[in-house]
């Protein structure tokens, strides 16, 4: 379908001017060669296909060496804080297989863990041997088992690919280095002289991940380097059967790598999930012949501002998620990972000021609403932690640490959700933003199934009296018609 528009500006006295093709003219505009063009970036052939399983699907993060270990760890070593970048937990593959029933028990549908391949950092994200699962983590037998204990138990597996740099240990990088200007792999990154420059401190001679020169980057127009980075996320889904790949620092790679990437991944995997990270409204990676889906850094941004900043109303709220909807092709919606917080960012909990009620509302906000909410291991328990690497703590496993109030709260919301499709597949039939008393109200329809969600965003209580006798279903009573500070209500009918 092809669109020609013009616009119609009609001035405060009355006088309309009719504007199109860069021009303006006195008459309506009848002629599509005078109008505006809306470009067809996707011809019908070319329509794209998005894993069906991955719509509206809870997501569940793992840091693998700060989630859970089979090895035994003092308390004192496993819950400090704040944390540091060197301190060893000993997280492991088996800690984890050994933890999935709380994922199941919790509602999660997705399980992604960062790096678990062979790296000198417990992030990982400076791979050695993209073929290895690092020793600390464990074997390929675990992954294998990790997956497919997952599977039996309802949920998918998505690793980390981290294709846009390597470690300077990685045999390449290290051949660089010992060889120099005679190395085979010299335009594998993009070296600028030698002797290389890479010491803590010292502006790296090579382009790097964010100017570290620990980092080296990777040259994606060698189609040795594609071919090599392919192989690898192929052998992982052929090997262990994993259900997707996220992609780091994914707007930092040519899209010419990405659409090649897509082809060859859907090509073992149909209904593989290929997620981006950018931390920006992704359109050009979103037109079908890339990613599927991104890591919604806008929703947390909007979130952020909404509740724990207090810098934008309930309504400029809705316009900066309206602006992103309408930004995306409506089959990218459902399929967007919202998050509140993340390994890179400090806790949602700590920005609120460990205000428990802040967070049980971006929680909600996540859960209530289109897309794949992300959860980031530990919030349901309250985790604290401050900027990165202080978000990475110990998960909280002895319960002394734990908010059970609030593993309840994620619980409920994720069961409402899995309850009343409504929530996330209804049509929007009432949107309501009050600024005046902080309060955002959205009913969504069905079929017969309609439910209304209340999200209080002030730190006052608000009277919502129309909807007073109605079933509540986060408290499963009735409606008082009272929101307190910050609370969230699920209403049916």
């Amino acid at each position: 379908i092809c669109l020609r528009y013009y616009f119609a500006l009609t001035d405060k006295a009355g006088v309309t001017s009719y504007f199109g093709n860069g021009e303006f003219y006195d008459e309506p505009i009848d002629s599509i060669h005078f109008m505006f063009n809306c470009p067809q970036n996707l011809r019908e052939e070319e329509y794209f296909y998005l894993p069906e399983w991955a719509k509206n699907k809870v997501v569940y993060q793992i840091f693998p060496s700060r989630f859970a270990t089979s090895k035994q760890v003092k308390e004192k070593t496993w819950y400090k804080a704040p944390i540091s970048h060197s301190d060893n937990l000993q997280g492991d593959l088996r800690g984890i297989i050994n933890r999935l029933e709380h994922l199941k028990e919790l509602g999660v549908e997705v399980l992604y863990m960062t790096p678990i391949f062979q790296a000198d950092t417990c992030h990982k994200y400076d791979t050695i041997d993209y073929y290895t699962i690092d020793p600390s983590f464990g074997t390929k037998e675990d992954l294998r088992e990790l997956v497919e204990k997952a599977h039996s138990l309802g949920m998918r597996v998505l690793l980390d690919a981290v294709f846009n740099h390597t470690g300077t240990k990685f045999f390449a990088f290290a051949d660089i280095e010992k060889n120099k200007e005679k190395s085979e792999y010299l335009d594998w990154y993009y070296i600028e002289g030698f002797p290389l420059k890479k010491g803590w401190g010292i502006k790296p001679n090579f382009k790097t991940f964010s100017y570290f020169g620990g980092m080296p980057k990777l040259n994606l127009y060698n189609k040795a380097v594609q071919d090599y980075a392919i192989e690898v996320a192929k052998y992982w889904i052929e090997e262990c059967d994993i259900d997707g790949w996220r992609l780091d620092v994914g707007d930092e790679v040519i899209h010419r790598f990405w659409k090649r990437f897509r082809d060859e991944i859907k090509s073992v995997k149909k209904d593989a999930l290929i997620v981006g990270e950018v931390w920006h409204y992704a359109n050009d990676f979103l037109e079908g012949d890339e990613w599927d889906t991104t890591m919604n850094y806008p929703f947390y941004d909007a979130v952020l501002d909404l509740v724990a900043r207090n810098r934008i109303t309930v309504s400029q709220f809705v316009e900066r998620l309206g602006f992103l909807k309408g930004n995306l092709h409506k089959k990218v919606y459902p399929l967007l990972f919202n998050l509140i917080d993340s390994h890179d960012t400090p806790r949602f909990l700590h920005h609120c000021g460990n205000d428990a009620a802040k967070q049980k509302l971006g929680a909600a906000f996540q859960l209530l609403t289109p897309g794949m909410p992300m959860i980031y291991y530990g919030d349901e328990f309250g985790m604290q932690g401050g900027a990165d690497p202080d978000c990475r703590r110990g998960m909280y496993w002895d319960e002394k640490y734990q908010n059970r109030d609030m593993f309840a709260w994620y619980q409920k919301l994720i069961s409402l959700r899995k309850a009343y499709k409504s929530i996330t597949e209804g049509e929007v039939v009432n949107y309501k933003a009050d600024d005046a008393k902080g309060i955002l109200e959205i009913t969504r329809v069905l079929g017969k199934e309609k439910i209304t969600v209340l999200f209080n965003c002030s730190n006052k209580q608000r009277d919502i009296l129309q909807y007073k006798g109605t079933k509540e279903l986060t408290k499963e009573m009735t409606f008082t018609g009272c929101l307190e500070p910050y609370e969230t209500v699920v209403l049916e009918g």
